[in-house]
C-alpha cells in the first residue's frame, strides 16, 4: 500500500506538468502540442526499448494492439482535448473537471471490478469521495467566479467549449486507467517499465502521422494559416518543453502509474489521481508567481484528507 501510494504520488507530480504546457505556449495549437509531446515520448522510448528488449519481445500481437488502443485514447485523444480545453477556458475550469477523475474512476471501478479487487463498501468510501469532491470545488471556486464575471460573449462561448472538451478528456482518462489496470493485473509477471515503454513506442508512428497531417489541417483552415509549421514562433522553447513533458509526464509518469496499478485496487488507485490535480494547481501558482488563497488551501486540505481516508478503506472480498 505504501509503495503503491508513493508511485501514484510520483505519477501525479509528473502528470501535473501537462496542465502548464498549454499555458506556457498559448499561441501553439493543441494539435501541435499533442503531436510534439508524443513525438518526444516516442523518440525517448526508442533507446529505453534496448533496456527492456527481452520483455518487449515477449509481448504478443494482442498486447501491442492493446498498447496502441491505450495510447490512442489515453494519450493522444486525452491530451488533445485537455490542451484545447485549457487554451479555450484557461486553467481553472479544466482543472476542476479533470479533478473529478478520482471520484468518477472510483465509482466506475467499484461497480465494475468488485469481483477481482474486492468491494469497497460504499458507506465507508462515501466520506472520502465527498471530501475529494468538496476540496476540488473549493480549490476552483474563486477562480471560476472571477473568470465568469469578466467574460464577453465570445469568451463565454470559448469557455463553454473548453468545458465540453474537458468532459471529453475525463471520459478518455476514465477509460484509460481501468483498461490499463486490466492488462497489468492480468500480467503480473510482466514489467510495468516495459509496458510503459511499449506504449511510448506505439505513439511514435501515431505522432509521425499527426505531424504529416498538420499542413493539411492548416490548408483546410483548422489551423491558423499564419502559424509557422512545424516548430512555431518559439522553436527552442517548444522543443525543450516537449522533451521535458515527453520524458517526465509521458514515460516516467506512466511507469510510476503502472507500478501503482499493480500494487493497489483499481478503485483506490483511481482516487490517487488527485495528486495530479494538486500538482497542476501548485505548478500553476508557481507559474503565476502568487500564493494560493485561503479558500484554495482549505480545498487542498480536504483533498489530502479524502486520500488519507480512502487509504484506510479495505476491500471486502466478494464470493462468486
Amino acid at each position: 500500500m505504501f509503495a503503491g501510494t508513493l508511485f501514484a504520488l510520483a505519477a501525479g507530480l509528473m502528470w501535473g506538468l501537462v496542465f502548464v504546457a498549454p499555458l506556457m505556449l498559448p499561441d501553439y495549437p493543441a494539435a501541435l502540442l499533442t503531436v510534439g509531446r508524443y513525438l518526444a515520448f516516442g523518440l525517448i522510448a526508442l533507446p529505453l526499448a534496448a533496456i527492456d528488449w527481452r520483455d518487449l519481445r515477449a509481448l504478443t500481437r494482442t498486447d501491442w494492439l492493446e498498447a496502441a488502443k491505450l495510447s490512442a485514447i489515453g494519450n493522444f485523444l486525452y491530451y488533445l482535448c485537455l490542451s484545447a480545453a485549457i487554451q479555450r477556458a484557461g486553467g481553472p475550469l479544466p482543472t476542476v473537471i479533470i479533478g473529478t477523475l478520482p471520484v468518477v474512476i472510483a465509482i466506475c471501478s467499484n461497480l465494475r471490478d468488485y469481483r477481482r479487487d474486492g468491494h469497497l463498501p460504499w458507506a465507508r468510501l462515501a466520506p472520502s469521495l465527498l471530501l475529494i469532491a468538496s476540496g476540488i470545488a473549493l480549490v476552483n471556486q474563486v477562480e471560476l467566479a472571477q473568470l465568469g464575471a469578466q467574460g464577453t460573449a465570445t469568451q463565454v462561448r470559448r469557455y463553454a467549449e473548453g468545458g465540453l472538451l474537458a468532459v471529453a478528456a475525463v471520459a478518455c482518462w476514465t477509460w484509460y486507467p481501468i483498461r490499463n489496470a486490466d492488462w497489468l493485473r492480468a500480467h503480473k509477471d510482466r514489467s510495468p517499465r516495459a509496458w510503459a515503454t511499449a506504449q511510448g513506442l506505439v505513439t511514435l508512428p501515431m505522432a509521425l502521422v499527426g505531424l504529416a497531417l498538420l499542413p493539411l489541417l492548416q490548408a483546410t483552415g483548422l489551423l491558423a494559416a499564419e502559424f509557422a509549421l512545424p516548430l512555431g514562433p518559439r522553436p527552442w522553447a517548444f522543443i525543450g518543453l516537449m522533451l521535458a513533458v515527453g520524458l517526465c509526464a509521458s514515460w516516467l509518469g506512466t511507469l510510476c502509474w503502472n507500478e501503482a496499478s499493480q500494487r493497489l485496487p483499481t478503485s483506490l488507485v483511481g482516487q490517487l489521481i488527485v495528486f495530479e490535480t494538486l500538482a497542476a494547481l501548485a505548478y500553476a501558482f508557481m507559474l503565476r508567481g502568487e500564493p494560493p488563497q485561503a479558500l484554495t488551501l482549505a480545498g487542498i486540505a480536504l483533498l489530502v484528507a479524502g486520500v488519507i481516508w480512502a487509504l484506510r478503506v479495505r476491500p471486502v472480498v466478494t464470493s462468486s
